[in-house]
């Protein structure tokens, strides 16, 4: 009998899924489709031999993922590459915003702006490891670099389009606005700011890599790692209901771990080397309880 059981497939479910087996925990994951990966999937979608990426195609968090550096994906077959050119935006007038790996030859593009460009993202990019870690990680949890972060949130909380109006050039201005539009949300709300700044910092730090053969290669290291940790994988398999996840210690509903949940599974689960989850504050489930009681 299995012990976890993810539902989803996607870039998340196997990495959650990984990190289960990892540690020590019997899972099992259900994926809807035939195929596992959500976004990061590749296929011939126009003609034979031409490979497309479904959805996401360049990776500039992937690569400087925490989780993945320890797991090493490279082991399991991913190749991954990179451009000359980072990131380009074009503007009407010919000219272009572009990113290079390097903070220097990028501040050198951008004319008046250089020097905006390199404060702005030139302490991040030095400590993204170290902001990566606090970032990337669990949400629930004491950060390891409390100081790099508070250098952060002062820019982090801003909108995107308050934090692009500091710079005087349209080229600056659409390279970070291109950027944060990665968001996938109103640019104008609070907050928005901090994903541009993540992946522009990433870029500097690690570069912006596509991966050999496809974002579906990815999805094939990690499906790999978890097969070789002992995980399984189950494809073609729809969960519409609780009864629809096969029988194990302690399953979630599908959707979301809550509170309460996730430090349940954490007093259950977790080994003393290698904690599933960080130390849920018992404060936090008392609020919880209470916003439950209210709803």
């Amino acid at each position: 009998m299995t012990t976890a059981v993810v539902v989803g497939g996607g870039p998340n479910g196997l990495a959650a899924a990984l990190h289960l087996a990892r540690s020590g925990v019997q899972v099992q994951v259900l994926e809807a489709a035939d195929t596992v990966g959500g976004g990061a999937r590749s296929g011939e979608l126009t003609v034979p031999g031409l490979i497309h990426d479904h959805c996401s195609a360049f990776h500039p968090l992937g690569v400087g993922s925490p989780f993945w550096a320890e797991v090493g994906l490279e082991k399991y077959g991913l190749v991954w590459k990179w451009p000359e050119i980072d990131c380009a935006h074009p503007l009407d007038s010919g000219e272009a915003g572009l990113l290079y790996q390097s903070i220097t030859e990028t501040a050198a593009g951008l004319g008046v702006d250089g020097a905006r460009w390199r404060s702005m993202f030139g302490d991040l990019a030095e400590h993204f490891d170290d902001l990566g870690e606090d970032l990337l990680g669990p949400i629930v949890g004491i950060p390891g670099h409390p100081i790099r972060l508070a250098a952060f949130g002062p820019r982090a909380v801003l909108p995107a389009t308050v934090l692009a109006r500091w710079f005087r050039t349209e080229r600056a201005r659409a390279l970070y606005g291109g950027i944060a539009a990665h968001l996938f949300s109103r640019l104008d709300r609070p907050l928005t700011a901090s994903l541009g700044l993540m992946i522009a910092a990433s870029g500097h730090r690690y570069g912006w890599p596509v991966a050999e053969g496809g974002s579906g290669a990815i999805t094939a290291a990690v499906s790999a790692a978890l097969l070789e940790a002992g995980g399984k994988i189950e494809t073609g398999v729809r969960v519409s209901s609780r009864a629809d996840i096969p029988p194990a210690r302690r399953p979630r509903p599908p959707g979301s771990v809550t509170v309460t949940g996730a430090f349940d599974i954490r007093r259950r689960h977790a080994c003393a080397d290698s904690p599933l989850l960080p130390e849920i504050p018992r404060r936090l489930v008392r609020i919880q309880g209470r916003l439950r009681r209210r709803r």
